[in-house]
């Protein structure tokens, strides 16, 4: 039973990670209709920005730390919307995304390059410490709680902002119909860059809990938390935050299931999740909760 326990929070725990990184590919995606590949390695620089504060500022504390490095990585997304990813809006979607592939590569360099012994893993410490409490003999540790409980705000605060506030209805003008919007008067580009800011601010958010809960961050853990987030998002359907939460969390669990199930489980588990992506590419290519595009000719 213990065991049980402690694999539903290892589940709980990965699923709200990918859920905060996959939000952003689909709202940007919704939004843009780009797929930003990047964004992964976006959402990793957070960790870094963070500890360099720490490391420059001893006196700003962590907390201070954290929060900068939240708005800097929001604002590394309006950066980069402006500068390389603006000019693929209208392309074909194989050149944005070969761009922003590319972009990765770069960010993922520069970290290497830049930061003191960047090819090696750093130490990244828990937010929080200590147990809150114990369910079916496992212990569920204050970060673990911490985590659930920030992507539950932040999910509720996201659907707020869509539905309730002129921005967020900006935001879903644009997305449903762009020429209907700019004839109501509706700026696409200050659309885009809140979008972005708040995508990559979302994803930073997720990339700094990641790094917490596996105690370390490394140049290119981005590519990786990029591609299982972006397939969480394919799963649940492009542009729809409640498929990237359902995918998330079915990602999750198959990998969580695979290292509980299969012998060496930990290697396979990125097998099985993969599978599952072909699986629902193949029965399913709109996603979970997508809806097949349809267009007139």
């Amino acid at each position: 039973m213990e065991q049980l326990a402690q694999q539903v929070l290892n589940w709980l725990a990965l699923g709200a990670v990918y859920s905060l990184v996959a939000i952003g590919f689909s709202l940007l995606f919704g939004v843009l209709n780009v797929i930003h590949f990047s964004h992964g390695d976006v959402a990793l620089v957070a960790p870094f920005v963070a500890m360099a504060t720490v490391l420059l500022v001893p006196a700003s504390g962590l907390a201070f730390a954290l929060l900068l490095a939240v708005v800097l990585v929001g604002a590394l997304g309006i950066a980069l919307e402006r500068v390389p990813i603006r000019r693929f809006r209208t392309t074909p979607p194989m050149m944005a995304l070969v761009a922003t592939v590319a972009l990765g590569i770069v960010i993922r360099e520069l970290i290497r390059l830049v930061y003191p012994n960047g090819s090696n893993p750093h130490a990244f410490p828990r937010l929080i410490e200590g147990d809150a409490m114990t369910i079916a003999g496992a212990s569920v540790s204050w970060l673990v709680v911490a985590l659930l409980a920030t992507s539950a705000l932040l999910v509720a605060a996201l659907s707020v902002f869509l539905r309730a506030t002129k921005t967020g209805m900006r935001i879903r003008a644009v997305s449903q119909d762009l020429e209907m919007a700019r004839l109501l008067g509706i700026d696409p580009n200050r659309v885009y860059r809140t979008t972005f800011f708040v995508a990559s601010a979302t994803g930073a958010a997720g990339g700094i809990f990641f790094a917490s809960y596996i105690g370390l961050m490394r140049f290119d853990l981005g590519i990786m938390i990029g591609l299982l987030a972006f397939s969480a998002a394919v799963i649940g359907g492009l542009g729809s935050m409640a498929g990237a939460i359902a995918g998330s969390m079915l990602l999750a669990a198959l990998e969580t299931l695979a290292q509980a199930v299969l012998p060496d489980g930990a290697k396979y588990r990125l097998v099985v999740a993969f599978v599952l992506v072909l699986v629902v590419l193949v029965f399913r290519p709109a996603g979970l909760f997508g809806r097949p595009s349809i267009e007139k000719v």
